[in-house]
């Protein structure tokens, strides 16, 4: 049907060209019509089927089609004018006509798809404004991402979602539409701008500003309405974007801080071609290595983990997102020498990301043996074997609870972090040991993420130990790159920080999810206060006061100036203390670490 409609459009548009270029004289009424369409016919049908233009939807329409039909008009204009000039001898065709005549059937063609598709927009929008049940849309932002989701919505009504207004701080965009949608204001009127449209959702389709995001968070939870934002920028210029994608705003939109994204372009080389052991691999930290190391083409990488049903999931992740790569799955514990001995024999691994570890304070506090055998003398198995094996380049995962420790999960990984300087003491000049130190990784297992957004999902209420208690924060993407950056850089035995900006409170972060969920904290959601738990910090340190801080040759990663072990036998020291957390006497364990760690404020026996 849309071919016939075409070709027919083709054949009224050479006469109207004869008759521009001739008007009524006597050729117009003779042969020249005929010899015009016996030379113009054949090109046109073969530019409209080389461009497969008869395949276009009228009514979708886009910028990429109207191309394809400029090239198929202009491909029958040229061999028009080439055959033309062949049978010029024998009859003579004005070289006017074939102009005139591309010109009118590429305004011909191209209007009638035109107005086919704001025909069929016009009409689904009139559907969706005369249904009762569509959620009216408010976008922040009429650039492309916000015009290309609003054209979606329009485009797939079944989605239930219709966009009334626009909203830009852009003035030059103020009163003018898009998609035939108004831009009725700048995000500053938000507020009148939901009454007056008693709008559903308000949708940002903006970069994320924290405190852009706080405002309209706050005015969409006075009214009870959801906002949501779109993916990222990148997604929607690569073509991901649907109205499916479309997302609750996280968490990490909240940071009092924009996100940080490190340039890893310079450690593919440490990583290509390379063997890669990440342990913990089935972590929230681990897997995200494992995704981040992926990206430069590691010969091998081996996912080790205690946990068989993480490594089962990440395997099949794996499987369906990078067939290519190479790996293989390793279930056992970092405590168990013997095994890992055969790891690393038959494997031989270059790299390692020593990323498993025993993390939660209160269950530490109350097994601080387990905390011991798995943060310390699992360390101390790995370094070892790098040690043997000639391991290029172990990188530890640390955190910011290792500074000044109070609790015996923040001490057993500051003696980790002792193992690696110690290893790296004793490792060759062109092998590096280093540890990367960061704050709580937003959306982890086990963090205080997961569990508030269980607590609002029944009901609350929402637990927060103190409204003082504060926490760097960062995200699972944030320490991955800066785990792979700080294993390419050349400082042996150093401690890296990324400069996470300003600790965030607890308290604000549970109202900030609460908000987020369309509820009012207090009122619809209670926040109780529970008082701070044993080992529990109210503030976090990223660096001891005697430590300071050089800067590396990265604007977000220090180097803590201070790192090297105090103790002069330390690999006796280990052994006593190892043998002390396995004969399961606490003070006696406790003492023991305060011999290491002089600023341990957990509690011992020695005054």
């Amino acid at each position: 049907m849309k071919t016939s409609l075409d070709v027919l459009v083709l054949m009224a548009c050479a006469p109207i060209a004869v008759y521009l270029r001739v008007g009524h004289s006597d050729a117009f009424g003779g042969i020249l019509f005929y010899e015009y369409m016996a030379i113009a016919f054949a090109p046109k049908l073969l530019g409209l089927r080389l461009f497969n233009i008869h395949r276009q939807s009228w009514h979708n329409i886009s910028t990429g089609d109207l191309k394809k039909l400029i090239y198929a008009i202009s491909v029958a204009f040229l061999l028009t004018l080439l055959i033309q000039i062949i049978v010029r001898p024998y009859f003579v065709v004005p070289f006017g006509i074939p102009f005139i005549d591309a010109s009118i059937s590429l305004i011909a063609l191209g209007g009638f798809r035109l107005a086919a598709r704001g025909i069929a927009e016009d009409l689904v929008y009139r559907i969706q404004q005369a249904s009762g049940n569509n959620k009216k849309v408010i976008i922040i932002g009429a650039g492309n991402a916000g015009t290309m989701i609003a054209r979606e919505m329009l485009k797939f009504p079944e989605n239930g979602m219709i966009p009334v207004a626009f909203l830009d701080d852009d003035i030059n965009k103020q009163r003018k539409r898009f998609l035939d949608i108004s831009v009725v204001g700048t995000s500053e009127d938000l507020e009148k701008t939901v009454e007056k449209y008693e709008a559903d959702l308000v949708l940002t389709a903006i970069p994320s500003d924290p405190d852009a995001i706080r405002k309209i968070m706050k005015i969409t939870s006075q009214h009870k309405i959801r906002h949501l934002a779109l993916p990222r920028l990148s997604d929607i210029i690569s073509g991901k974007i649907s109205i499916n994608q479309i997302r609750d705003v996280k968490v990490e939109d909240l940071l009092q801080r924009q996100t940080i994204n490190l340039n890893l372009s310079e450690i593919s080389n440490y990583l290509n071609d390379r063997t890669i052991l990440v342990t913990g691999a089935g972590g929230s930290i681990g897997s995200e290595i494992v995704r981040q190391v992926i990206q430069f083409n590691p010969k091998k990488v081996i996912l080790l983990g205690r946990g068989e049903n993480s490594i089962f999931e990440l395997e099949q992740e794996l499987n369906k997102f990078y067939s290519d790569l190479t790996y293989e799955s390793v279930i056992t514990d970092v405590k168990d020498k013997a095994s890992l001995a055969k790891v690393f024999k038959r494997y031989e691994p270059e790299i390692i990301f020593h990323a498993a570890a025993h993390k939660h304070v209160p269950l530490m506090e109350n097994n601080p043996d387990q905390a011991i055998l798995n943060n310390v003398l699992g360390t101390k198995n790995l370094v070892d074997l790098s040690l043997k094996y000639n391991v290029l380049r172990f990188v530890n995962i640390s955190t910011d609870k290792a500074v000044n420790p109070s609790s015996i999960m923040g001490a057993s990984k500051r003696l980790a972090e002792m193992v690696v300087e110690w290893g790296a003491q004793k490792a060759k000049n062109d092998i590096y040991f280093v540890s990367v130190r960061f704050g709580n990784v937003l959306g982890s297992r086990g963090s205080v993420i997961p569990i508030f957004k269980k607590q609002i999902a029944s009901g609350g209420p929402v637990t927060v130990t103190s409204k003082e208690m504060t926490r760097y924060f960062m995200t699972i993407p944030e320490a991955s790159q800066l785990v792979l950056q700080a294993g390419g850089m050349d400082n042996k035995s150093a401690v890296y920080v990324l400069d996470m900006g300003e600790p965030v409170k607890i308290y604000d972060l549970a109202k900030d999810l609460i908000q987020l969920s369309g509820l009012t904290p207090d009122k619809d959601i209670k926040i109780k206060i529970t008082g701070n738990r044993p080992g529990e910090k109210l503030y976090e340190e990223l660096l001891t006061a005697e430590e300071g801080t050089v800067s590396s040759k990265y604007q977000k990663i220090f180097v803590a100036c201070k790192t090297e072990t105090e103790i002069p036998d330390f690999e006796s020291y280990l052994e006593d203390l190892i043998q002390t957390a396995k004969n399961g006497v606490e003070d006696e364990l406790r003492d023991k670490i305060f011999e290491a760690i002089p600023t341990f404020t957990g509690n011992t026996t020695i005054v």
